[in-house]
């Protein structure tokens, strides 16, 4: 049985996070990341997070030890030192991609974030439910995938997902933005997982199960406190698209239907508003980056300035070549 367990362990780790994954990139629906760099952040969460946290940890917990003892340090290293470890390690490759140009806005902060989140939850769930199947227990072993997959492993995504819409939100303002929302990230990061990690911890130590009940209603709460700021991110993306490329429109870059069909996410699809013969699929993706290029360009200075103004220029040239394609009706 035990190594039954274990090999569906493998499964029940990698399958519903992959799901997950594939959720999250697809609500991304105004501009979706690419999915090497997508893939790429969640990968640095399955293996470079992981093994940066287990050796952090390991450190932390020398000092700890000392000071409280071997057994109440195992016990509460959930709550002093998990958050404070593993909070920065699947955050630190937001630090490298938030200097990529597909790195946008608060939008793209929560996607990378989530993604990053879920590989790492993906390793953890791994190693939490090998460790139980050796036991045997199907009952615990069930339990352990039911809580880890629906609960922590998601605890990990939105924890994360915060550092990164707040990277991303600050990415295109000034200094004192960049100084407030970094650390601010990184206080909610920590503080959802430092508090779904301590009721759990202290309803086990001071024996109350009806707090970590008390703990699935909360995380629920912030889990769509999260999700509705995440359609806020996207709602405002949405908006700076719509905005540009209107502008677009005056300066003769697209014909008014084309900005209002693929402005929405709901018209791009279908309809007629796209002439036979342009690509439907490139002259979205051209010209929605272009809206985006344009807010880039506007919101930033010296070298970054003039590579978005001339990616401005070279998305125009792009956008009018695939309308050249079109066939007369």
């Amino acid at each position: 049985m035990a190594i039954l367990l274990t090999l569906l362990s493998v499964f029940c780790a990698a399958i519903p996070m992959l799901t997950f994954l594939g959720l999250v990139w697809w609500l991304d629906r105004n501009d979706r990341e690419p999915l090497w760099l997508f893939g790429l952040v969640f990968l640095w969460g399955v293996i470079g997070a992981i093994f940066v946290a287990l050796v952090g940890s390991e450190v932390m917990m020398q000092p700890l030890t000392l000071i409280m003892g071997p057994d109440a340090a195992e016990q509460w290293s959930a709550v002093l030192v998990a958050p404070f470890i593993e909070e920065p390690s699947k955050a630190a490759i937001l630090f490298a991609v938030m200097f990529s140009r597909h790195f946008d806005n608060a939008a793209d902060g929560f996607v990378y974030g989530a993604a990053a989140g879920l590989g790492f939850g993906m390793t953890e769930n791994f190693l939490y439910f090998s460790s139980v199947a050796m036991s045997g227990d199907v009952m615990a072993w069930v339990s352990t995938v039911v809580i880890r997959t629906f609960f922590s492993a998601v605890m990990h995504a939105c924890a994360t997902s915060c550092v990164g819409a707040c990277l991303g939100f600050a990415r295109f303002r000034g200094p004192i933005f960049k100084i407030l929302c970094v650390p601010f990230g990184f206080m909610c990061a920590m503080g959802i997982h430092g508090l779904w990690n301590g009721m759990l911890t202290v309803s086990d130590v001071a024996g109350m199960p009806e707090l970590s009940s008390l703990n699935f209603v909360l995380f629920i709460g912030e889990f769509f406190f999260i999700f509705a700021l995440f359609q806020l991110a996207l709602w405002d993306e949405r908006a700076t698209i719509r905005r540009e490329l209107a502008d677009e429109v005056k300066l003769g870059t697209l014909p008014l239907a084309h900005a209002s069909g693929i402005a929405s996410t709901f018209k791009r699809g279908g309809g007629t508003w796209l002439p036979k013969g342009v690509p439907r699929w490139p002259y979205v993706r051209a010209v929605v980056t272009l809206g985006l290029r344009k807010h880039q360009s506007r919101n930033s200075s010296g070298s970054t300035h003039a590579f978005y103004a001339d990616e401005v220029l070279r998305l125009r040239a792009e956008v009018k070549a695939l309308q050249g394609l079109a066939r007369p009706a």
